[in-house]
């Protein structure tokens, strides 16, 4: 089949304005990763690059690539190879609406979109709402309030009396990743709080929780929108911060060894089953404590995750994806051979020569591309092993061979 594959940040949607290097990591390790599986599987693959990106020339398989000059362009860009191919996929924050509408725009071609249905991604993508769907569901979730935008720090003070404990997680009800989130100690830290939300997040609702002390986990699901298979349980790598700074999520081990594994999938399971238009890949964020898996968050498309997933089961998972949404399948069985180590890395901008050397390490998935104004850039490592032990010192040779490289071309 002919496949258009897109990104938002690496592939356009940020052109024009300043590309943020920490995401572009991720964003452009997924999107290589799931055009090197489209590929394995046999199919041709359409993609779209920001000019600032295509220039480096990056290790891409697909069989087009179509540099984006401005933002303003991706929509008809989609649109027009979106009716020239069999199926599509995009990987874009629910955000702003922009992956719904971006969902939309393919499904008016006729391609085959093999994401979630966009009149389903509003209804996970709020926070807000899904925390009174999960409360109906009967899932495990930390206690939470929902507040307005408008509402002053001493409102929130009294809301939680006698109701939350500290320390609190805000965060807004309609961003993604960690944009807005804050780790707040104490009630002399909910100003700074409030400020951060409104700074980095065009919401009108954020929610204020309570805390879960447990580890910080994801469910990869496939599903044909009826049925749902968990794939993997993920360990997540995530740095919470107070007010000041910003958190962040680092990474993640593939699969993660935990006592409540089948409590986890179960949990993933009965979510991504209670909505029909939830197919493909989705993945489902939890904390798991020592006796309970709590429900966090629901991301209605391809996640970071996707990147160690991908290196340790014994299938294609772009062609379970594909064969969930098309044929309404799910993979006949499920095994895992070793542990996938993955995490970005923060280097100064490399060389050219550098970078092209950079290209040739089979654990680099994300380059560390040397952006004009930043002076920090970022690169993906995704390191495999037999053992935990393996795939973490394979992960620091690595990690130590990149700075090497890049410390030599300066």
């Amino acid at each position: 089949m002919k496949a258009l594959i897109y990104e938002h940040v690496s592939g356009g949607g940020f052109a024009g304005t300043p590309l943020p290097p920490s995401v572009l990591s991720e964003g452009f390790g997924m999107l290589r990763s799931l055009i090197a599986d489209f590929k394995a599987a046999g199919h041709h693959v359409v993609t779209l690059l920001d000019s600032r990106i295509a220039k480096f020339n990056p290790p891409l398989e697909a069989d087009c690539l179509m540099p984006v000059f401005a933002a303003h362009e991706v929509h008809e860009l989609i649109r027009r190879n979106a009716a020239s191919a069999d199926v599509a996929y995009v990987v874009a924050p629910e955000s702003g609406g922009v992956l719904q509408s971006l969902l939309e725009i393919v499904e008016q071609t006729g391609a085959a979109s093999l994401n979630c249905a966009a009149s389903t991604i509003g209804k996970v993508a709020d926070k807000a709402v899904l925390h009174e769907f999960l409360n109906t569901l009967g899932v495990p979730q930390p206690k939470t309030l929902v507040f307005d935008a408008n509402a002053t720090a001493e409102e929130i003070k009294q809301a939680v009396k006698g109701e939350l404990r500290f320390p609190l997680i805000f965060k807004p009800s309609s961003d993604v990743s960690c944009g807005g989130l804050s780790i707040v100690r104490s009630e002399q830290q909910i100003v700074a709080a409030i400020d951060k939300i409104k700074r980095e997040c065009l919401s009108e609702l954020f929610l204020v929780q309570e805390i879960i002390r447990g580890a910080a986990a994801s469910v990869s699901v496939i599903s044909t929108g009826e049925e749902a298979m968990p794939i993997s349980l993920n360990r997540q790598d995530i740095a919470l911060k107070t007010p000041d700074a910003a958190s962040s999520y680092r990474g993640g081990l593939v699969p993660f060894e935990h006592p409540l594994r089948s409590k986890a999938f179960a949990v993933a399971e009965k979510i991504v089953k209670s909505f029909l238009g939830l197919r493909g890949y989705v993945g489902v964020d939890l904390v798991l404590t020592d006796d309970e898996a709590f429900a966090i968050e629901v991301n209605p498309r391809l996640t970071t995750s996707y990147i160690g997933l991908r290196r340790v089961v014994n299938f294609n998972p772009a062609d379970a994806i594909v064969n969930a949404v098309l044929k309404r399948q799910l993979p006949a069985s499920l095994q895992t051979y070793g542990y996938a180590l993955f995490s970005k890395v923060a280097l100064p901008p490399p060389t050219p020569a550098a970078l092209q050397e950079i290209y040739g390490i089979n654990e680099v998935v994300a380059p560390p591309f040397p952006l004009s104004g930043n002076s920090t850039t970022y690169a993906l490592i995704s390191a495999h092993g037999a053992t935990v032990k393996t795939a973490a010192s394979k992960f620091r040779e690595t990690k130590n061979r990149v700075f090497n490289t890049v410390q030599g071309g300066q």
